[in-house]
């Protein structure tokens, strides 16, 4: 049994395996500390919680090296996120830090990545600059390449003028900025740019406002539930325009809360949300599969996020550069943390669930046009947008 309290979860022994790892180890037994803090309590537990239920699916075992999990909570506080990151560094000692579930608090943990020298697997989209360039690398997509799958869209149906409505915080700074690059060169015009706090109940007088612009798109640069109230307020006052939405908001949760208003919605999504419409050469369909395989045999049907799938990813990518950090330096060490940064560096094409990974000193997302799809709800589920 797991015993969860609001700062703090072990997950220990009894986690299943989904690679079908072994190795051989030597001596005595290495084992490796990871420390991950997510969101598991507050507005965005529903991107904390499927990567909490996720640690349960990963290998206890890489290349005969122990896996020793320790979960945090966070609540999305940036504070606290940073309290945890500190905690892992000097009292855990941990070989792997990872997190935050949403942006402030990842930006928080990779700060202190980049002052301990830990290798830090971030699971939301962080900007990345010079300084912290060594020790971190983002597991979702970047938001610039989720971004040109979105404008492509609406160049294609000839939008011209937008309205945006996002989140006061990063996440919507980052898709505003992401307009003004790509949208605005290709002839777009953003008529409004409102903004509302994650734990906000409603958006009416936001929504008034875009409906009184008569914008031909609207884009919602928000994540989790609260992706939905936009998209609520905006169908109940008759705006009938296309509603554009991030990948922060591809989640079960959303078309329950959404109801009928999620119809037609047009998403960026990770594939992992849906490779059984993938095509059979997709690199990402097998991985993809396994995860979705393991997670709803445990969970049930339609469980699926693509947040829980940043972990399994992350330790997929442990699969390929522990074998290669453990012939440097013991867990537990320095050198093995240096060992592993440098392994990401060299290790090539690592196939996942949520596209193909090739890390350099400059690309710390790594990903291509395989880590994405366009999809809309119909009838109450997924179907990709051709």
């Amino acid at each position: 049994m797991i015993t969860l309290s609001r700062r703090s979860t072990l997950l220990g022994g009894t986690a299943l395996g989904l690679a079908g790892l072994s190795g051989r180890a030597f001596g005595q037994a290495a084992e490796m500390t990871v420390g991950i803090t997510i969101s598991i309590t507050g507005p965005a537990a529903a991107l904390g919680i499927p990567i909490r239920n996720s640690v349960e699916l990963m290998p206890t075992e890489i290349a005969g090296v122990k896996i020793r999990p320790i979960v945090l909570d966070d609540a999305g506080d940036p504070t606290a996120a940073t309290t945890n990151a500190r905690r892992f560094a000097t009292q855990d000692k941990v070989d792997v830090l990872m997190g935050s579930s949403t942006t402030p608090p990842g930006i928080a943990v990779s700060n202190v990545a980049a002052e301990a020298q830990i290798p830090h697997f971030s699971f939301a989209p962080i900007p990345v600059p010079p300084e912290r360039q060594k020790w971190s690398v983002v597991m979702p997509q970047p938001v610039a390449l989720m971004a040109k799958a979105l404008f492509e869209h609406m160049k294609k149906n000839n939008v011209k003028t937008v309205a945006m409505i996002g989140f006061s915080d990063s996440w919507g700074d980052l898709w505003l900025r992401e307009f003004k690059a790509q949208a605005e060169p290709g002839g777009m015009q953003l008529v409004a740019d409102e903004r509302y706090a994650r734990a906000d109940t409603s958006v009416a007088g936001q929504a008034l406002k875009i409906v009184s612009l008569r914008p031909q798109a609207v884009l919602v640069a928000a994540s989790g539930t609260g992706a939905a109230l936009p998209q609520i307020a905006l169908r109940e006052r008759g705006y009938q325009g296309p509603i554009y939405q991030t990948h922060g908001a591809v989640t079960r949760d959303f078309i329950r809360i959404a109801g009928r208003s999620a119809e037609g919605v047009i998403m960026a999504s990770g594939p992992v949300i849906a490779p059984e419409l993938l095509p059979a050469g997709a690199a990402t369909k097998a991985p993809g599969l396994a995860y979705v395989t393991a997670y709803e045999g445990k969970y049930g049907q339609h469980t699926r996020t693509q947040f829980g799938a940043h972990i399994f990813d992350a330790y997929k990518v442990l699969e390929r550069v522990v074998p290669v950090a453990i012939k440097a330096a013991r867990p537990g060490t320095q050198e093995f943390r240096e060992a592993i940064r440098k392994a990401m560096l060299t290790e090539k094409d690592i196939l996942a669930s949520q596209g193909v990974f090739n890390f350099t000193e400059t690309d710390r997302y790594g990903v291509d046009d395989r880590a994405r799809i366009l999809i809309t709800v119909k009838d109450g589920n997924w179907a990709l947008v051709n």
